[in-house]
């Protein structure tokens, strides 16, 4: 699909220190190039009838940050879009090796470089426009704002029946240790922030036949 990479199945390497380990994704699957715009998700509140972020004071986003990822978003707010739009919110495991391929390389390039990102190196202190560090800051994949920009909602508990999700991704304030791939953070589903966004992916069943992207 347009605006979609394919992320191949196979193993790859996770994680980072003791808890490294090599993880196999059964299936390949098309994971959004870009988070979640302001724009795109403007056409799903204007569809849905669904709350807008607080951030856009009205039903529409101001227009200078019209590409620039959505924020204010909760949990439940990321996955309501994701099923409006045919798609899911991706585990941590999906999300990290759409972002740093199968090497373990420790950002989305490799490794760490000013300019590649927005983080609080940058010293920018607000969300960017999506792809504004494309291609020196892609992912092996092609995915773009893998790492600072804005924390991304997975659909994976911070731990077994926990309540809690999984955030990915790091976000503009943060410095070089926290956007890294293996990077992890928490929050409850119906929470929001400034600096949380999400990005969607689509996978195959077991039993059906999944053209490439």
């Amino acid at each position: 699909p347009e605006g979609m990479v394919w992320v191949p199945p196979g193993p790859f390497i996770y994680g980072e220190g003791e808890g490294t380990r090599v993880v196999r994704l059964e299936h390949g699957l098309c994971v959004a190039r870009a988070p979640v715009t302001n724009a795109e998700y403007a056409r799903f509140v204007a569809a849905r009838g669904h709350e807008p972020p607080e951030r856009w004071k009205g039903k529409t986003p101001p227009k200078e940050i019209a590409d620039h990822p959505v924020t204010y978003v909760s949990w439940d707010d990321a996955t309501a879009y994701a099923k409006w739009a045919g798609g899911r919110l991706p585990t941590e495991e999906e999300w990290e090796k759409a972002a740093r391929g199968t090497d373990g390389r420790e950002y989305p390039w490799g490794e760490w470089a000013e300019g590649h990102c927005n983080s609080s190196e940058a010293g920018i202190r607000g969300t960017t426009s999506v792809g504004k560090y494309s291609p020196p800051g892609d992912s092996p994949y092609g995915c773009v704002d893998m790492a600072g920009n804005v924390w991304e909602w997975t659909t994976s508990e911070w731990k077994p029946g926990d309540e809690r999700r999984v955030l990915r991704g790091g976000a503009f304030y943060y410095g070089e240790e926290l956007v890294r791939c293996a990077a992890r953070d928490w929050l409850y589903p119906y929470y929001w922030d400034w600096v949380f966004g999400f990005r969607v992916v689509a996978a195959p069943s077991t039993s059906d036949l999944w053209p490439l992207c």
